[in-house]
């Protein structure tokens, strides 16, 4: 456990239940955080049960909504497959995970707890094509994506005439409601009959799709026409693949999470592919390195945590999101990839120098911001804190140190709170 144990949380005694999967890491790290920051340990109210409707909240209860991913049940009941490692079914999935959302979070509020997740943000993260068009709409620096429908590969307005029109020659293609890289394509076109898609998709014989753990090549049109056909039908997100900074000799982007509105942790991830997720093979950067190379570009580190929370105020009833930074090459700008509503899977990562964090883990901070979230939700608040998480400006993790003390403007404090030796 990452909390250090001089950083105890400013009140005790709060109640907990997550909706979560027994056993993940996920529900087993923020139990560790909760029990270390000196409160009984969580109800865990299984996913399983919950989809079944088999749940109840009490009154003060503060409800954390969690993956409901890596269970072989719960997988099912959502998307109806009994292969986990199959890529289809991620629309159904959808309807079905953000209906169950609705529901948990109505009952919380009905019970007098309080759900740090809202509804619609979660169903607008898990859409790539919505939360594209969510950021863009709040001038987040975005990559230029397709709009409108996108089909299958060909046909007379199918996904390689899209391209082609709209000049993108290097695409990411992504299954709208997917995660973990699941079905991702990192797709080139190098005129007629010239391509190639970069993937972790395994095609079977049968044209069936499975997530793989060694990222793959295909090269015939025939192929990727198979692959990009069998993804359609669950909804597609085109964006241009936009040159990403490296690090060492691999491409490189960063995770910052960000907390109550404010950016607490970031990790460097880098890859000899275009995907840097962990386990296709990425590895964590040198987060020291990146700010001596953004300082060289003339920027500062700030302007990454900056990006984070802009993309993060687009989801204000959400106490903890994980944003996707991509730099681009050089390290001179800096666009938001994707908003995940479980992007806080961090082992042993703890909060950046000034950000309130520092000697705790992620969900050692959520539970910090826990108090001011059920302050906000007490009768006498505004209607909006008492149906969801409070927004940047209305808590802050602090440490226990400065807990007493009002806590000043975020804009005001953004030196102090992000402050960068290196810039």
């Amino acid at each position: 456990m990452s909390r250090s144990p001089s950083n105890a949380a400013p009140a005790a005694g709060l109640r907990f239940a997550v909706v979560g999967n027994p056993g993940n890491r996920r529900t087993t790290m923020f139990a560790d955080a909760v029990r270390a920051a000196g409160h009984p340990a969580p109800r865990v109210l299984e996913w399983r049960d919950v989809l079944r409707g088999r749940y109840a909240f009490s009154p003060g209860e503060l409800v954390r909504i969690d993956s409901p991913g890596e269970n072989a049940e719960v997988d099912r009941l959502l998307r109806d497959t009994d292969d986990p490692t199959r890529v289809e079914g991620t629309a159904l999935w959808h309807r079905r995970f953000t209906a169950a959302v609705r529901e948990v979070t109505a009952a919380a509020r009905a019970a007098g707890a309080v759900a740090t997740a809202d509804p619609e943000d979660v169903a607008v993260m898990f859409d790539k094509r919505r939360c594209h068009a969510r950021l863009a709409a709040a001038g987040v620096p975005v990559p230029p994506a397709l709009t409108g429908p996108v089909g299958g590969w060909s046909g007379p307005d199918g996904l390689r005439e899209q391209l082609e029109r709209a000049r993108i020659s290097r695409a990411f293609v992504k299954p709208a409601h997917g995660s973990s890289a699941s079905g991702v394509v990192a797709l080139t076109l190098a005129g007629p009959g010239r391509v190639k898609a970069t993937t972790s998709v395994e095609t079977t014989a049968d044209g069936r799709l499975h997530n793989s753990l060694r990222v793959r090549h295909y090269t015939t049109e025939a192929e990727v026409a198979a692959l990009v056909d069998a993804l359609a039908p669950d909804g597609l997100h085109v964006e241009r693949w936009l040159p990403k900074a490296s690090q060492g000799g691999r491409a490189a982007d960063l995770r910052v999470v960000v907390v109550a509105g404010r950016a607490t942790h970031a990790v460097v991830r880098t890859s000899r592919h275009p995907m840097t997720n962990l386990h296709l093979g990425g590895a964590r950067g040198d987060l020291d390195a990146v700010r001596a190379a953004i300082r060289a570009a003339g920027g500062r580190f700030t302007d990454v945590l900056d990006v984070a929370e802009r993309a993060a105020a687009c989801f204000p009833g959400t106490l903890c999101v994980g944003v996707d930074i991509l730099p681009a090459t050089g390290w001179h700008r800096f666009t938001v990839g994707e908003v995940n509503a479980f992007g806080d899977l961090l082992p042993r990562l703890t909060g950046l120098p000034g950000s309130g964090a520092e000697g705790l883990d992620t969900y050692a901070a959520q539970v910090a911001a826990a108090p001011a979230v059920l302050r906000e939700a007490a009768p006498g608040s505004t209607p909006a804190a008492a149906t969801s998480a409070p927004t940047a400006a209305q808590i802050a993790v602090r440490s226990p140190a400065a807990a007493a003390a009002p806590a000043p403007v975020r804009r005001a404090r953004r030196k102090e709170h992000h402050h960068d030796p290196t810039a």
